[in-house]
């Protein structure tokens, strides 16, 4: 082989080296990145025109039993197709009773893979959460990245959430006042609350009365067009009520029937996960099953407060 040639392969190979290593970092600092303002932007969002974030949700799911690991796979499938960053996570996240112990067993296995590429869950409590130091452990825990607060608010590019604690024993005096404020001070055009607890249900637990009168009310006065929620095992969508569509995702690892109710869309009891593309004027929500099928879709259309 003469200089020249031993030349060209020696200087292409560093340059390949070079490309690897620069990939690899920019995908360490993508991941490790706190994205929390309006110019960022997820890995590969571009494919679809107009399409700014995209995002998943499932409750109920911390039993490390087959039922969440089959979830747990579709959400792996649907990651690969359509790249996302971000779960929702609504709340009963280590059954039965919250044991922080069981996290490698409930989470931290069942979820690896999606770990492993940098998909950051934003947890709240659920009641079976709470059965152990009231949900300490948890709200500290660093992959549920609620930072310490049992009710948080954060940002992804045009989406703001808020995650609420909707136990019975939740700080309530000061979580509504605070809701209020954040809501109110949002420049953001999505709004989408969360929390464990259902507040339109055709399921178990139906229709709670209480957040009706002091929930619903701050959704529509500060244009929050999401609610999403677990606690009933089904999944549910409902039609736009006085604006706001609701959410229940929490057919995570179990099942129970559900029900239709007048502002029912669609129910179903399979396990399964919902998927959020966000565009500037709607939110196209898909419902996912264990056999990779989508069997609900639906629109949310942007508001005004």
């Amino acid at each position: 082989m003469n200089l020249k040639r031993r030349q060209f392969l020696f200087l292409s190979s560093l340059s390949a080296i070079g490309a690897g290593f620069l990939g690899w970092t920019f995908r360490q600092n993508h991941q490790s990145a706190d994205i929390t303002d309006s110019t960022t932007a997820i890995a590969a969002t571009s494919a679809k025109k107009g399409l700014l974030l995209r995002f998943v949700s499932v409750a109920d799911t911390g039993t490390g039993a087959k039922g969440q690991y089959a979830v747990a796979k579709a959400m792996n499938a649907y990651h690969k197709q359509n790249p996302y960053d971000l779960v929702v996570l609504a709340g009963d996240n280590i059954y039965n009773d919250g044991e922080i112990e069981k996290i490698n067993a409930v989470f931290e296995r069942p979820y690896q893979a999606l770990l492993r590429q940098g998909v950051k869950f934003q947890a709240c409590l659920g009641n079976h959460d709470i059965r152990t130091a009231n949900g300490d452990p948890q709200v500290k825990y660093a992959g549920f990245n609620m930072n310490g607060k049992r009710y948080y608010t954060f940002r992804r590019r045009s989406v703001q959430f808020f995650a609420l604690d909707t136990n019975s024993n939740a700080d309530w005096k000061n979580q509504l006042p605070w809701l209020e404020k954040e809501l109110s001070l949002s420049k953001a055009p999505w709004k989408v609350v969360f929390g464990h607890h259902p507040i339109y249900s055709s399921g178990h637990y139906g229709v709670n009365q209480t957040f009706i009168k002091t929930l619903t009310p701050l959704f529509q006065k500060y244009g929050a067009q999401l609610y999403i929620n677990g606690h009933d095992h089904s999944y549910e969508r409902t039609r736009a009520i006085n604006g706001t569509t609701y959410l229940v995702t929490g057919a995570g690892a179990g099942t129970r029937p559900v029900g239709r109710s007048e502002w029912t869309e669609h129910s179903a009891e399979k396990l399964s996960f919902a998927a959020y593309e966000v565009y500037p004027d709607r939110i196209e929500v898909s419902a996912i099953a264990t056999d990779n099928r989508v069997f609900d879709k639906g629109i949310i259309q942007l508001k005004s407060a």
